[in-house]
């Protein structure tokens, strides 16, 4: 079984949207090939969770079913939402999936963000009692989609000091801190607490086009990369500039006991099943020497 060299952590992927991953359980059966041993699911956890521990597969993460509805204007739409979450949590629980990932997106990103904020922490310190309940825990990613919160130190300080929970975690996602220009190894070495789940997703930045292009304005007239800008691109881990191995240190010197999932979005792999699968095995071989 794949594990990385620092740590031990078990090493797996997380499921897309390619036609040969939505066969679960021949890609389960592929990856096992491979020395796999993790997944991560979709927002049907509380099925595909049980077809995963069938196949012998721990289950990284699932997607929490409703993500919008937290951060919705409308108290009704809350509480709609952390109910509907609540019930999912008991029935992926049962099937051994406690880790929900999610990225906090607010239903109106025009609003202030300090509005949305507060529409977060409300239904997050209501939904902690049900994630309390059945042992499970939500893992937020720090992808900045439009109006997202909780992608910067800023962001997720705020949320833990106003939602302390210790149900309410950290999706670490190295390479969306890289683009966006934070220290990585210093995210992790400040919210280590809170890290219940890894990615093993990597950043380019290409310093030929920052310096052609900025990082303030799109380009007038080159192409922006595939999973990327102009100046940056995610990779499979090991083909960016994270410093993987020292990450992994932080984790392991805490105590983590998680997995690292690699969520394949690189423009050099994706696209076709043999690529795709060609960047999982190139990833997970570079992370198990890490």
């Amino acid at each position: 079984m794949l594990k990385t060299r620092t740590g031990g952590f078990p090493i797996g992927f997380r499921r897309g949207w390619s036609d040969w991953q939505k066969d679960l359980p021949g890609a389960l059966e592929w990856a096992a090939s491979q020395g796999m041993s993790v997944i991560d699911l979709g927002r049907d956890g509380d099925e595909s969770a049980k077809v995963a521990r069938e196949a012998g597969f721990s289950v990284g993460s699932v997607d929490l079913a409703e993500w919008q509805g937290l951060l919705s204007p409308d108290g009704g739409k809350r509480r709609a939402a952390v109910q509907r979450n609540a019930e999912y949590v008991e029935a992926c629980a049962v099937h051994g999936a406690h880790n929900h990932f999610l990225v906090m997106l607010p239903e109106d990103p025009a609003r202030p963000r300090s509005e949305n904020f507060g529409y977060m922490v409300e239904s997050l310190n209501e939904l902690s009692t049900f994630l309390e309940k059945h042992s499970s825990r939500l893992v937020i990613e720090g992808w900045p989609g439009p109006g997202a919160l909780c992608c910067t130190p800023e962001g997720y300080r705020a949320c833990f000091e106003q939602c302390p929970s210790a149900s309410i975690g950290v999706n670490y996602d190295p390479s969306h801190l890289v683009r966006m220009g934070i220290d990585a190894i210093r995210f992790v070495e400040e919210f280590k607490d809170r890290v219940y789940h890894v990615h093993g997703k990597d950043t380019e930045l290409v310093q030929e086009a920052l310096y052609e292009f900025g990082t303030e304005q799109p380009a007038t007239f080159a192409n922006a990369h595939g999973f990327g800008s102009h100046h940056w691109r995610y990779t499979i881990p090991g083909h960016g500039c994270i410093r993987w191995a020292r990450a992994f240190q932080v984790l392991a010197d805490n105590g983590y006991r998680g997995a690292v999932s690699i969520e394949l979005e690189d423009e050099s792999f994706n696209g076709s099943e043999a690529g795709e699968k060609q960047g999982l095995v190139l990833g997970a071989a570079f992370l198990s020497g890490c």
